[in-house]
């Protein structure tokens, strides 16, 4: 079997970045991890997040000895990308909130970050935000109910619209927020919803997220592989079974996996 790609998150957050890694290497296999025992994981700890991660990893690499493993979670990878690094064997891509697209195209120098609450109060987005948009208003709001929607959504029930509506404002309502031009989607549940928050939306929103970028680095690090003619059936491990996982066969095959299993 050629090795594949390990994709992990806590949810069905990572299939944006999934969608973006498909379109580069449609032809590389692909394992997905949802770590759903351990889920949310914007709500958990620095050290409950860094050390669920790095044994989970640590198993699954194990297992599958990827060529490369990609923490499509921008919660996981702001916590716990360094100590993943420092204890797997395979070159780890992590999520990184996309403060500097947004930076760049932003024209009234005022830009939100909409992520977990355990993201938007990280220092590393400190950092981003220092390093790309000196200068510039930040505005940040974590979102516990738009990672819920997300999940909901994937498994076919209803969301409340006016969830969509409450959740930006809690953004679009600080002091300065009146301004905001354009939202970083610093989840990656939240690409997954991008069409629900452009409607809720009071004025048009540049959402920018970092599925793209996750990608291209991805296909870079793997430019030398080479890969089979068709890619085999896509894989999804789930940390614990349930009728949620259940109910998320249907969405799964639209992301070309057809396969379900539990750690």
């Amino acid at each position: 079997m050629t090795q594949p790609i390990l994709m992990f998150d806590s949810g069905v957050g990572g299939l944006s970045v999934l969608a973006e890694v498909r379109r580069l290497l449609p032809r590389a296999p692909v394992v997905y991890v949802a770590d759903n025992a351990g889920f949310p994981y914007g709500t958990k700890t620095e050290m409950e997040v860094a050390t669920r991660v790095c044994a989970v990893l640590g198993r699954l690499t194990e297992r599958f000895r990827p060529h490369l493993a990609v923490i499509a979670c921008n919660t996981a990878s702001t916590i716990a990308l360094a100590h993943v690094r420092a204890v797997l064997e395979v070159p780890v891509v992590g999520t990184v909130p996309a403060v500097k697209p947004a930076a760049a195209r932003t024209r009234s120098g005022v830009f939100g970050v909409l992520g977990t609450q355990a993201t938007v109060r990280q220092p590393y987005v400190d950092s981003l935000v220092a390093e790309f948009a000196g200068g510039m208003t930040v505005l940040r709001y974590g979102s516990a109910a738009l990672v819920e929607a997300a999940e909901a959504k994937l498994r076919g029930q209803a969301v409340a619209p006016e969830t969509y509506a409450r959740e930006l404002a809690g953004l679009l309502d600080q002091p300065g927020g009146e301004r905001i031009d354009a939202v970083v989607l610093a989840c990656t549940h939240f690409p997954l919803l991008r069409d629900e928050l452009a409607a809720a939306a009071p004025r048009p929103l540049d959402l920018v997220d970092s599925g793209e970028g996750i990608a291209r680095r991805t296909a870079h690090l793997l430019e030398s592989v080479s890969w089979p003619d068709a890619a085999p059936e896509g894989r999804a491990l789930f940390t614990r079974p349930g009728p949620d996982v259940e109910a998320l066969v249907l969405a799964l095959r639209g992301y070309g996996i057809g396969r379900v299993e539990y750690l």
